[in-house]
């Protein structure tokens, strides 16, 4: 088939890519003429696991394509997929200003049966938006369809190569046909593609992260409650995991939750529940109990050094909100380093891949390292605020050298709390009891 994809952000591109993939032709559209030249000069703009071998060899091979015009993408495509940005506005609702800018756009140029399919998270209802849209200055005829993503960073090409479901929102026989026809290389194992109403799809999309948002911060709260008790977060989580109707993904406690899709998709569900006279009283508490788990490590270790944080310099340990991305929106980690710079504190970080994003974003108020152990030097306590793999299995020896003081905040429960009380560490996490930790005061 040819496909158009309107965006080339991070769901537009690896959309476009894995569609190529599979033996269609696939123009990218984006505004930007600096990003498109350098993706058709084989630059990947993002970081993320396994796209760069696809996006090279598709390129290559004349399946995947990037322009700045809309019309030279639209003619010949069968199907449109608007990967458009939907950011929060002022009062926590999604803005739909770039999905209808270009459906209006497209009403003006397509010539010939369309399906446009929203694949950017929009709010119930905007499928019937986006066709009012089209419909203003269409003169041929389309269908609108709601197929949205569920891929998770770090994981994405996997997910959408290889997806649980894939869902499907239209009341069109011609539209679905389309649909099942593009999907089905997908979906050979048997996992099955899900038809439905346009609004059930969109509403889909929303309950599934705002569910799963849920799961993390319920776990943030027992952690936060063990710790009160004197129980141990971790055998909570295995004891409760090990139950089929809980199951064992999202149980893992930290420092809240962070990306381009929880904190934006939870909020817009909250603000789409009130516009309609609904009140989200689970989804409020999770806003609340989210917002105060990302400077959760802070408090400890304001309370570790007496609540005097001038002249201490710390290490932190990961940048981006989760590990495998370069994605820095809504990190804990920035929350951390506000918190920590506010109260007096220096900071040197380290990152595999999201250093240059959090340069561009607050510049020079921390320093970077150029690997984990450099970030150590001098400081009085490493923090860890994101899992990558390299920070799970470190020469603890040398961080003991490097530190001033054997002093970890462990944000993401990455270490064995024997060992640590073996090597001596004063060592704090989450959901668990400190070790070897006395109260210290500014000397």
């Amino acid at each position: 088939m040819n496909i158009a994809v309107v965006g080339t952000g991070y769901v537009g591109l690896v959309t476009g890519t894995c569609f190529a993939e599979t033996g269609n032709h696939v123009v990218c559209v984006d505004i930007d003429k600096d990003k498109v030249q350098r993706m058709k000069d084989g630059m990947v703009p993002i970081y993320e696991p396994h796209l760069d071998v696809l996006f090279e060899r598709n390129i290559k091979q004349g399946r995947l394509q990037f322009t700045t015009d809309l019309k030279e993408a639209v003619d010949q495509a069968q199907i449109i997929f608007l990967a458009l940005p939907t950011p929060p506005g002022e009062d926590g609702s999604a803005d739909l200003k770039y999905v209808l800018g270009v459906a209006k756009d497209l009403g003006r140029i397509i010539g010939d049966y369309k399906v446009i399919v929203d694949k950017s998270t929009v709010p119930v209802g905007t499928a019937e938006r986006v066709r009012a849209a089209v419909a203003e200055h269409a003169r041929v005829p389309f269908d609108v369809v709601s197929n949205p993503e569920f891929l998770r960073e770090g994981f994405a090409v996997d997910d959408f190569l290889k997806p649980d479901r894939v869902v499907v929102g239209t009341s069109s026989a011609r539209a679905q046909k389309v649909m099942e026809d593009l999907y089905k290389p997908f979906v050979r194992q048997g996992n099955p593609i899900i038809f439905m109403d346009e609004r059930s799809a969109e509403l889909t999309k929303y309950a599934a992260n705002a569910f799963l948002a849920v799961k993390i911060t319920f776990m943030n709260e027992i952690a936060n409650f063990c710790e009160a008790v004197g129980a141990d977060v971790d055998k909570v989580r295995i004891g409760i995991g090990s139950d089929s109707r809980i199951g064992k993904r999202f149980l893992f406690p930290g420092i809240g939750y962070g990306g381009s899709c929880f904190p934006k998709d939870v909020q817009a569900l909250a603000k789409s529940g009130e516009d309609a006279g609904y009140r989200f009283q689970i989804i409020d508490s999770v806003m609340k109990v989210n917002e105060r788990q990302k400077t959760t490590l802070v408090d400890k270790v304001k309370a570790h050094y007496g609540n005097d944080l001038r002249g201490r310099h710390f290490a932190l340990w990961g940048l981006a909100f989760k590990p495998d991305t370069d994605d820095i929106r809504e990190a804990p980690a920035l929350y951390m380093i506000d918190a920590l710079v506010s109260a007096g504190a220096t900071i040197t970080a380290f990152d595999p891949e999201a250093m240059d994003n959090v340069r561009k974003t607050i510049g020079d108020k921390i320093s970077y390292a150029k690997d984990e152990y450099e970030a150590l030097k001098g400081a009085d306590a490493l923090l860890v605020a994101t899992e990558w793999q390299l920070f799970r299995n470190p020469e603890l020896k040398r961080v003991e050298e490097l530190l001033k003081e054997k002093t970890i905040f462990d944000g993401r429960n990455l270490y064995d709390l024997d060992e640590m009380r073996d090597m001596g560490f004063h060592y704090v996490s989450i959901g668990r009891q400190p070790v070897n930790v006395p109260v210290h005061t500014k000397a």
